[in-house]
């Protein structure tokens, strides 16, 4: 399998396929094998070519040497993902058949052998413990079951980590020893979101009910979700397998251990530091007004957080409407230019009289939205409060020059949450309107129509639990509540009604430096999930009280233990050496994999701000993606394999 666009990376010999149903097998029931994990570097048209249903039956009569069997454990590269992992038993054509140069070897087909696509796996069992030895059941999407392979040399647990490697292992909640197979891609588990009708289709605005009750949201728009690691797959009721021969139950089982699907080290202790004061800042000003030791600054800002006079000037560098490198005189050009910017797009907005919006029926539906939704955004503040605030007034003509400013997106409910703590610390209407689009950059794609971003967040939020902690993701599942919906409205508007208003500008502060890596965010939602484990889990919640539970954490959160406890969750996962790659991928340690298919995108304008989520497309049908092959061939028999 070396070549021919083929690289192993796992091998284990002394694999048997027990053929009798005695509970003593004879040495004429054996068939040896050797087990490969093998990458499947390209794709060359010969040789061992998946089925279309990902499976192949091989066989080999023939005898020969066995060259690859080997007692070791077998080493693996953890330092890439591959485009087409493959899972293999094949052996070699025996060497008095050569096989054509440049082409894999061909193998005859047979009763026993097999080639099944890692992408149809849909579980696999293991032995019981206190067999003579340990044996795994590979069951398929079509819910056939494989013979089962039986590791007369031990290997199973190295098996498991390998296939860690590649796909996401994850221990029933109904039984202990069945483990869901998943994907470890974020596409997929978008495209999973898509078939379980995460975001109903018939709902004209869930954006503005998640935002105003996400409690009853869940339950209406979310009605129809079936739990994803929990209904994916079921375990296989009691004869489902009754062709496969029963295994020895009175012999002790040598070496099987449970694993999970990546071990974690313990979690180191954090301590932040304190605000970065003004006169910090100060010695960071060189003599042209421009920035010095910007990384040590950000590290400072990522620690401990501004002190508040300071914000006014640092905010509009974390959200690039200054530049870090820029000098003082470079700053007062770039404001004036920016300046007259805003204001000619104002203009366009403000210069459309009456009669003109009467037939504009998408500037008429921005203005009324905003105006309803400033109308209630953040009044119990001293900076929005009364009747004829002139903050109001700015909001509003900031929110409507910003759908000047970007047509395709104008204006979605929520934008108004986040314009807010900008407006309240910037206090100049220029000044925060381009702050706010740099914001805007970073979330603009919460706000689109198609919810693709919100999809793909919630996915890749689910596998940093599963990750973390897939305990607490199996009680979730058992409780109808592993889809993570209760975090919507954390994710839309970064956590901006869950904090009291100063703890939100801290967290969003230190969220802007961009450290220590992508998609602190995700680890903030972690985090509070985390804190909040032993609640859920030891009260005995059930779906209804779960929700109940993390919608009341409103204004009862700790800003300060959220962000120790995300920059400790990101410590222990970059600190595993065997950390799955989308993990690293979607913490910035490894460069993002190129997709299967290109992502869907948004319409480019809407038909009316409401929004109407489309209706998802179909879920990706992986059996017609090149994906990877399980194969086996029975090996020659080695005296003494039988134990």
């Amino acid at each position: 399998m070396e070549g021919a666009g083929y690289r192993v990376v796992f091998e284990k010999g002394g694999v048997y396929l027990h053929t009798s149903a005695k509970k003593y097998q004879d040495r004429d029931s054996l068939i040896a094998g050797v087990i490969r994990v093998v990458e499947k570097v390209r794709w060359e048209g010969a040789g061992l070519e998946p089925a279309p249903n990902g499976m192949q039956a091989l066989w080999d009569d023939s005898s020969g040497g066995d060259s690859c069997a080997s007692e070791e454990e077998p080493t693996f590269d953890p330092g890439y993902e591959p485009d087409w992992a493959v899972i293999s038993t094949v052996r070699p054509q025996p060497r008095h058949s050569e096989p054509t140069r440049g082409a894999e070897p061909s193998c005859p087909q047979g009763s026993w052998a097999f080639s099944v696509s890692l992408g149809e796996l849909k579980s696999i069992r293991r032995s019981k413990p206190g067999l003579s030895w340990a044996y795994l059941v590979l069951v398929t999407q079509a819910g056939g079951s494989l013979p089962a392979l039986h590791f007369h040399r031990g290997g199973t647990r190295a098996l498991l980590r390998v296939l860690s490697r590649y796909l996401l292992l994850a221990s029933s909640p109904q039984d202990s020893r069945l483990y869901l197979v998943f994907p470890h891609d974020s596409s997929a588990l978008s495209n999973s979101f898509h078939h379980l009708q995460l975001f109903d289709q018939d709902s004209s605005n869930v954006v503005s009910r998640f935002l105003q009750d996400p409690y009853s949201t869940t339950f209406s728009s979310f009605s129809r979700v079936t739990n994803f690691f929990r209904g994916a797959l079921q375990p296989q009721p009691e004869g489902a397998a009754s062709d496969l021969p029963p295994p020895p139950d009175d012999e002790p089982e040598p070496g099987f251990e449970v694993i999970s699907c990546v071990e974690l080290g313990p979690r180191p202790t954090v301590e932040r530091g304190p605000p970065v004061t003004e006169e910090e800042w100060a010695r960071h000003v060189g003599p042209e007004g421009r920035l010095q030791q910007v990384p040590e600054l950000k590290n400072r800002i990522f620690s401990g957080g501004l002190s508040p006079g300071l914000r006014r000037e640092a905010w509009k560098f974390l959200l690039g409407y200054l530049s870090w490198e820029g000098t003082a005189e470079e700053h007062k050009a770039h404001v004036r230019k920016k300046t007259d910017e805003y204001f000619r797009m104002k203009l366009q907005w403000k210069s459309v009289s009456p009669e003109q919006e009467r037939r504009n029926s998408l500037l008429h539906g921005y203005r009324s939205l905003i105006e309803r939704d400033v109308s209630r955004t953040d009044r119990t503040n001293k900076f929005y409060e009364g009747p004829e605030n002139p903050g109001l007034g700015l909001l509003n003509d900031i929110l409507l020059t910003y759908c000047m400013y970007h047509f395709d997106l104008g204006y979605v409910q929520g934008m108004s949450d986040l314009l807010s703590p900008i407006l309240y610390v910037i206090q100049n209407e220029v000044d925060a309107f381009w702050c706010f689009c740099g914001f805007m950059e970073l979330v603009q794609g919460n706000f689109e129509e198609s919810q693709e971003t919100m999809k793909r967040q919630l996915g890749r939020l689910l596998l940093l639990l599963r990750v973390l902690d897939p305990q607490l993701c199996d009680f979730l599942d058992s409780q109808d509540s592993g889809s993570l919906c209760f975090c919507f409205r954390w994710l839309l508007i970064w956590f901006k009604r869950e904090f009291p208003f100063p703890d939100v500008l801290r967290l969003w502060e230190v969220l802007w430096t961009g450290l220590p890596g992508p998609n602190l965010h995700l680890l903030v939602a972690c985090a509070i999930l985390d804190m909040e484990r032993d609640t859920l889990m030891l009260s005995g919640f059930g779906s209804n009280e779960i929700l109940k539970h993390i919608n009341e954490l409103t204004m009862k959160l700790s800003v300060e233990d959220v962000l120790t406890r995300a920059e400790a969750l990101h410590r222990q996962l970059t600190a595993c050496p065997e950390l799955p790659h989308n993990v690293q991928e979607i913490l910035g340690l490894a460069p993002p994999t190129e997709p299967h298919s290109p992502s869907p995108t948004a319409s480019p304008l809407p038909l009316s701000p409401t929004r109407a989520p489309p209706t998802p497309p179909p879920p990706t049908d992986t059996a017609q993606q090149p994906d990877s092959s399980l194969e086996i061939l029975p090996e020659e028999e080695d005296d003494g394999a039988d134990s």
